[in-house]
């Protein structure tokens, strides 16, 4: 926790103001951060009270008088440029809500897991508002210990709100269903901590169906393109594409079919549902078609071959998965 304090100290962005939130610590954490307040005038403590990660990022909300607040978590490292380039790109670009930057992910009892480097990775190429937007339905697009926003942007939106459900993904797809932008810029500044104990790891609120509820959700509302009431097709019959469906059926979509390479679920009903092959998919714009394969090879040869054929991404498709 001191190194990342020291870490924001540190950097090129000297004009900054640090609001550490101690959310009822019980390990000596408060008598550090009291201490790094007495030795650096930037740095000012807050008593979360013990409330939970929500209410701790929403008090220093509160607090904050600056145009723009940065996310940090304890066990993170900020890279020297991380505040001035956020700042410099929000700066540039007034129709941005906020950006995240290229992380670099690290953990040291063990190798990070090749599916969380993969993750990373796909989260470094979101370096414009179009792609970014185009793919805001596949995972989070953003690592929410590296984002700096507009404070008024996120105030407008109500700030991070607690459910059932990933609040730094809701805010993303809040902000963007609002007409923001948000990128991701290119140079690596963050270094990002991955442990066993990290709550994406350990709350429900992140776990896989809560975030396609979330996605389920801002599909159909707002700018989500079913939000005019047209039914959609569903490209991937497994757990996620199924999950997808039932999750769109409860916001008031209609799934008109599914479809699906697999031989033997061709000709079946799932869900009470026909399941179609994708030759049998037709021409589009009789249905928004939702791309739901997580294997990510698998989803860019779907988009590409959808693309040759004369398929617009965000108009007759979006890939959810």
């Amino acid at each position: 926790m001191a190194r990342a304090v020291e870490s924001l100290l540190a950097g090129t962005l000297r004009d900054v103001r640090i609001l550490a939130v101690d959310d009822g610590s019980t390990d000596g954490t408060r008598g550090v951060l009291e201490g790094l307040a007495a030795r650096d005038a930037r740095v000012e403590v807050l008593d979360g009270g013990g409330r939970g990660l929500v209410a701790a990022l929403n008090l220093g909300l509160g607090a904050a008088t600056s145009p723009y607040v940065a996310r940090m978590d304890a066990d993170d490292e900020a890279l020297p440029r991380r505040l001035e380039a956020s700042v410099e790109a929000l700066d540039a670009e007034p129709h941005l809500a906020g950006v995240g930057t290229g992380v670099e992910v690290f953990r040291e009892d063990q190798p990070v897991s090749p599916s969380f480097q993969a993750y990373a990775a796909w989260l470094n190429g979101l370096t414009s508002a179009e792609r970014l937007y185009r793919e805001r339905f596949i995972e989070s697009p953003v690592c929410h210990p590296s984002v700096c926003l507009r404070r008024d942007a996120v105030v407008a939106a109500g700030g991070w709100r607690h459910g059932d459900f990933p609040e730094d993904y809701a805010l993303w797809l809040e902000l963007m269903d609002r007409g923001h932008g948000l990128r991701n810029v290119a140079e690596v500044l963050l270094r990002w901590r991955d442990s066993s104990q990290r709550l994406t790891w350990t709350d429900p609120r992140y776990a896989v169906r809560r975030f396609t509820w979330t996605k389920a959700h801002y599909l159909v509302r707002g700018r989500g393109p079913l939000a005019d009431g047209r039914p959609c097709t569903v490209w991937g019959a497994g757990p996620s594409g199924k999950t997808l469906a039932r999750f769109l059926r409860e916001e008031g979509a209609t799934v008109e079919r599914f479809v699906e390479v697999h031989p033997r679920k061709v000709g079946t009903r799932i869900q009470d549902t026909p399941v179609v092959s994708a030759n049998a998919l037709g021409p589009p714009g009789q249905s928004h078609l939702l791309v739901c394969v997580g294997v990510r090879w698998a989803r860019e040869e779907i988009r590409a071959d959808l693309t040759s054929r004369g398929w617009v991404e965000g108009q007759d498709f979006t890939c959810a998965a």
